[in-house]
């Protein structure tokens, strides 16, 4: 009984520490996250998930570590491999909250950032989860703009494909899902509403006209996406896609 006693008080001593180390280290990986220094961030994110495992939001920035650290490193294996552990806490977040629009969205991401490593058929397989996964985070979080931008790249994939990925897309699907350049075009407009300084959505906006050819409309906002400061880690990569497609079209 004495023992018992005992063991409660320490537990009871224990749970107060632990919780606020918790926050002390999401607060240290918060600190350079909001610097896009993803390896610092997951130094203090990894050891929080180790005293809550189940934390849905400490998931979602692990997840988004991981996916934005694959332009830095080096191989394809060890890019692919950080595209997959992000697949694999983006799903974990979603399944500890499955309210939380943002793990709904980490999926979606991860999915997308997945898609140079994966064959085309994966690719096609997991536009279905894509989707519905942005649909889910819109829902959740109607003022998501991020949440509207994949949901405006899906239709540009899928309305885009080529005829090789597109009898693959129809032989899986059977039918084709209904997607268009102008359903795009309406994501990304509302992406931009949301968050008009968020450079890569009136990139792929451009990008979306000139696959359109409509130059006159893409080219303006090309110039104007490529002329907007970084902000975002991957803002760098995201200009090079717009500035390729600018040089093709001018």
């Amino acid at each position: 009984m004495i023992n018992y006693m005992l063991l409660s008080i320490l537990c009871l001593l224990t749970l107060p520490l632990a919780a606020s180390e918790f926050t002390q280290l999401m607060q240290k990986g918060d600190v350079h996250d909001r610097k896009s220094e993803t390896q610092l961030a997951l130094k203090y994110y990894l050891p929080a998930e180790k005293l809550k495992p189940n934390d849905a939001e400490l998931l979602v920035k692990i997840a988004r570590q991981y996916a934005l650290s694959m332009p830095d490193l080096k191989g394809r294996a060890a890019k692919q491999a950080a595209g997959e552990s992000a697949l694999a806490y983006a799903r974990r977040a979603a399944k500890a909250n499955s309210r939380l629009a943002e793990a709904h969205l980490a999926v979606a991401i991860a999915l997308g950032k997945l898609a140079p490593y994966r064959s085309n058929r994966e690719n096609i397989e997991a536009s279905r989860e894509i989707k519905s996964s942005a649909e889910k985070a819109t829902q959740l979080d109607p003022k998501n703009d991020y949440a509207w931008h994949i949901l405006g790249r899906w239709h540009q994939a899928l309305a885009n494909l080529g005829g090789t990925k597109r009898a693959l897309a129809e032989a899986i699907y059977g039918k084709l899902p209904a997607a268009s350049n102008e359903e795009a075009i309406k994501y990304f407009r509302k992406a931009i509403a949301l968050k008009p300084k968020r450079l890569v959505h009136t990139i792929e906006l451009g990008r979306t006209y000139a696959m359109m050819k409509r130059y006159d409309e893409a080219i303006p906002l090309l110039k104007r996406g490529l002329a907007m400061p970084n902000r975002e880690k991957d803002d760098r990569e995201t200009k090079a896609r717009g500035k390729k497609t600018l040089d093709e079209i001018s």
